[in-house]
């Protein structure tokens, strides 16, 4: 008993160093793809290519997620401003939910879900074929030529795809609230633009950017340090989503808490 108390400090010990370590080789990950991202030439055809297929796999799923995500928070809300007496404020807390924290979260966990998936288990596939170690024996820098157009595409597809949440999820909250529960159109959207201010859709495309980016990272590294063989590209992709999961929340509360100081919300 005594000698299982003396190896639980070690074993939590050595689980923080490796989650330590598994962060600093996630950060050289990124940050070595982004150093050569002034080669656009070098990148270039694989990033239309990235770009394509995220947009492809993510566009309508999206699109389904975001319409009953933005009729239900219409339905909700507008039952308790109807209480209230408030109804014709609906549209205007639907529209800043959608844009000050639906969108981006939902952009960024569609494009890790679906895209950052699919890039893990290509990127494992190809490092357990060792061709991640042939393009290195061959004086190519797989980092270069394989993570930064997919930095970049999932950035951009992420960025994209945070308006189409933000119009979809407008559209499914317009039917239920102006369709369903009566109230006219024009109180609808004279509300929807009493709390936003222009800086809060600059920061949920930045947020949705910055998440493209966590995502497509994470993504790389776990393929490109998976164990061999199919199993271990299955746990690649779980771990994969885990990760980018947690990352992007975190990166959320700090990004809207520093926004928050510096833009304080409009009543």
């Amino acid at each position: 008993m005594a000698v299982g108390l003396g190896r639980a400090p070690d074993l939590a010990l050595r689980r923080v160093e490796r989650v330590l370590d598994d962060t600093g080789s996630l950060c050289v990950t990124l940050l070595e793809g982004l150093r050569r991202t002034w080669d656009v030439r070098q990148w270039w055809g694989e990033f239309i290519e990235q770009c394509w297929f995220l947009a492809r796999v993510t566009s309508v799923p999206v699109m389904l997620i975001a319409v009953p995500l933005g009729a239900t928070i219409s339905l909700q809300v507008g039952d308790i401003a109807r209480q209230l007496g408030a109804q014709s404020q609906t549209g205007a807390l639907l529209v800043a939910a959608m844009i000050q924290q639906v969108a981006p979260l939902a952009a960024a966990l569609l494009v890790s879900g679906v895209g950052g998936s699919a890039i893990t288990s290509d990127m494992g596939a190809r490092n357990i074929r060792d061709e991640l170690a042939a393009m290195e024996v061959m004086g190519i820098n797989p980092v270069h030529r394989l993570v930064t157009p997919r930095l970049w595409a999932a950035s951009t597809v992420s960025a994209l795809l945070c308006s189409v949440v933000i119009l979809a999820g407008v559209l499914g909250g317009y039917y239920f609230n102006v369709i369903e529960q009566g109230v006219s159109p024009g109180a609808f959207f004279d509300g929807a633009t009493t709390l936003l201010q222009f800086p809060d859709l600059l920061i949920t495309l930045f947020k949705a950017w910055i998440f493209g980016f966590v995502a497509a990272a994470v993504a790389c590294h776990m393929g490109m340090n998976c164990d061999y063989g199919p199993v271990g590209v299955g746990r690649a992709v779980n771990r994969a989503v885990v990760v980018t999961s947690i990352v992007v929340f975190a990166f959320n509360y700090v990004l809207t808490m520093i926004y928050q100081v510096l833009f304080p919300p409009r009543f």
